[in-house]
C-alpha cells in the first residue's frame, strides 16, 4: 500500500477592513493554490453569502467525485479495449441543509455521456461504470451514494 500526500493553501481575501466584526461586514472570498499551479478563485455558495462568480466548495467537491470517476473510467476503458473518443459529464450533487445551519450531501449523480469508436464497445463501456465507481479515490470517501446515469454515442 502507498501513501500519497497533498498540500494546498487557502487564503481568505474577504476582509473588508473590520475582519468578521459582524456576520455582513465581510466577504467569504478566498483563494486556492496549489505550488505551481493556476489560483482557483473560491467563495461560499450565493445562499451562504458568497460570489457567484466565484467556485464554492460543494461545487469542487461534486466536481472532484466527477474528475475522478472519469479518469479511472478511461483507464478502465482502456486496459479493456473499449476506445472512448469524448466523455462529458454534468455531474449534480444534492446536499441537505439543517435546521442550525449544518448540512451533508444526500447524494451525487454523474451524468457522463461517452461517446465510444464502435457501438459494439457500449455494453461492456456502460459495465465499467460501476468498476470506475469501486475504484475512485474520492468516492470511497465519502459517506453519501455517488450514482451514475450514463449515456452512450458511438461514431
Amino acid at each position: 500500500m502507498s501513501e500519497h500526500n497533498y498540500k494546498t493553501t487557502i487564503t481568505w481575501t474577504g476582509n473588508q477592513g473590520v475582519g468578521t466584526s459582524d456576520y455582513r461586514a465581510y466577504k467569504r472570498d478566498h483563494a486556492i493554490n496549489v505550488d505551481g499551479k493556476p489560483e482557483i478563485p473560491a467563495s461560499s455558495d450565493p445562499s451562504f453569502r458568497g460570489d457567484k462568480a466565484r467556485y464554492n466548495p460543494e461545487e469542487l467537491l461534486v466536481a472532484s467525485l466527477s474528475s475522478c470517476h472519469m479518469l479511472w473510467y478511461l483507464h478502465l476503458c482502456s486496459a479493456a479495449g473499449v476506445v472512448v473518443v469524448n466523455y462529458t459529464d454534468e455531474a449534480t450533487g444534492i446536499m441537505i441543509e439543517a435546521v442550525n445551519g449544518s448540512g451533508h450531501f444526500k447524494e451525487v449523480t454523474l451524468h457522463p455521456v461517452v461517446t465510444v469508436s464502435d457501438a459494439s464497445m457500449i455494453e461492456k463501456a456502460n459495465a465499467l461504470h460501476h468498476e470506475a465507481n469501486k475504484m475512485c479515490f474520492v468516492a470511497n470517501s465519502v459517506n453519501f451514494p455517488v450514482l451514475h446515469k450514463p449515456s452512450f454515442v458511438a461514431v
